[in-house]
């Protein structure tokens, strides 16, 4: 029917090009336009917040050189070291990044510029060679701007004023982190893949981590996930610290592929800090008191949907024994007709096909019951293999 459809009348002269076919991609138009709909990605509608962020930056200098200073007094200490600048430095930068872009300008500064042209330089996909030209044209045409000469001077302007990343490469099959110890090798000692204390003080901080897959294009025909993984602090209000200025980005990460149950070694440089947090603690500025002390913090729980909580939790949310409460007693039953298992007697305390359920509820398995159940555990291999392994 399609076939002679197409044969007798044609294509519907009334199709819509879409990037799906080939066509030309639009949605970089519907990024970049002004329309104020609620459906509308207009580029200039979200929030410039750089006045807050080098603020935070700036504390964080003075508590960079005042953690510095007190190491250097005390000899059981050692001194800290960091990427962010001395605060006179820092001041300077400001000061130069804040100017205007030009005399009369007054809608950007130098900074927002700046991170504005970085910006579509990576929606667009440019490329080095290709900003540094743009960068030429634009000296050019308004020799009076303070536009950056290159994209490295642009960079190493956000570098310096401390907006900035380190990029950790993971293995081949995702077992390891060239991190660390590992950092100088080109052959990973597990699959051999060649490269190519918890202290009482009420400022103690309690947090949560939660992460969840998504596919940043929204477009079902390029498969991508990418996981964020996001520490909630729960030292505030209840009305405030699922707010987005407190939750804290701590890794990023993308892949064509969801990382799976290999995802506890990209976790690795968040649980070495959040093992030094609870620890050993870092030495931070208490603003009231005008003082330094200790600050230790505390992993609570995970936040996730039920898929993710099995790469998290490291127990399978499939088959026989799915239920992550009930353990080793869930208690299932493979439907012949439907061919699937269905999860039967989980809510201890109810009735069901009008039996009576009389089993308690269960407990929780946890502290040296859990490390039994661990150690166990045997012929683990972390990351991906052309072996089939159950």
């Amino acid at each position: 029917m399609v076939e002679d459809h197409l044969f007798i009348i044609g294509i519907d002269p009334t199709y819509t090009e879409w990037i799906f076919h080939g066509e030309d991609n639009s949605f970089l138009d519907d990024t970049f336009s002004d329309d104020e709909g609620d459906n509308a990605l207009a580029y200039n509608d979200y929030i410039d917040d750089f006045d807050e962020m080098l603020d935070d930056i700036r504390h964080r200098s003075f508590m960079d050189n005042s953690t510095r200073n007190e190491g250097n007094a005390n000899t059981n200490d050692q001194p800290s070291t960091s990427n962010t600048p001395t605060n006179l430095n820092f001041e300077e930068l400001v000061v130069d990044a804040q100017r205007p872009l030009y005399p009369s300008c007054a809608k950007f500064s130098k900074l927002l510029f700046i991170v504005k042209l970085l910006h579509i330089k990576s929606i667009g996909g440019w490329t080095v060679k290709s900003f540094d030209m743009v960068i030429k044209l634009l000296q050019a045409a308004f020799p009076h701007a303070l536009f950056p000469d290159s994209f490295n001077d642009a960079r190493c302007l956000e570098r310096d004023l401390g907006f900035s990343y380190k990029k950790i490469h993971v293995r081949p099959n995702d077992c390891a982190l060239f991190w660390k110890e590992n950092a100088e090798y080109n052959e990973c000692p597990k699959c051999k893949a060649s490269r190519w204390i918890v202290s009482t003080n009420p400022r103690n901080v309690s947090i949560g981590l939660a992460s969840d897959g998504f596919n940043p294009f929204n477009n079902m025909s390029k498969p991508y996930s990418i996981w964020p993984v996001l520490l909630v602090p729960y030292n505030l209000p209840p009305w405030s610290y699922m707010k987005d200025p407190y939750t804290m980005l701590s890794l990023l990460i993308p892949d064509p592929k969801a990382p799976g149950n290999d995802i506890d070694v990209f976790l690795l440089p968040l649980i070495n800090e959040l093992r030094e947090l609870w620890e050993e603690g870092i030495h931070t500025y208490d603003v009231y008191n005008g003082q330094m002390f200790r600050l230790h913090a505390v992993l609570l729980w995970t936040i996730n949907d039920f898929p993710a909580h099995a790469n998290l939790f490291g127990w399978s949310t499939k088959g026989k024994m799915a239920c992550p409460s009930c353990t080793s007693d869930t208690y299932s039953q493979w439907l012949v007709y439907g061919h699937k298992l269905c999860y039967m007697g989980h809510q201890r305390w109810l009735a069901y096909n009008g039996y009576e359920e009389h089993q308690v509820q269960p407990s929780r398995v946890e502290g040296e019951d859990l490390l039994e159940q661990l150690c166990g555990l045997s012929h683990v291999q972390i990351g991906k293999s052309s072996l089939k392994r159950k």
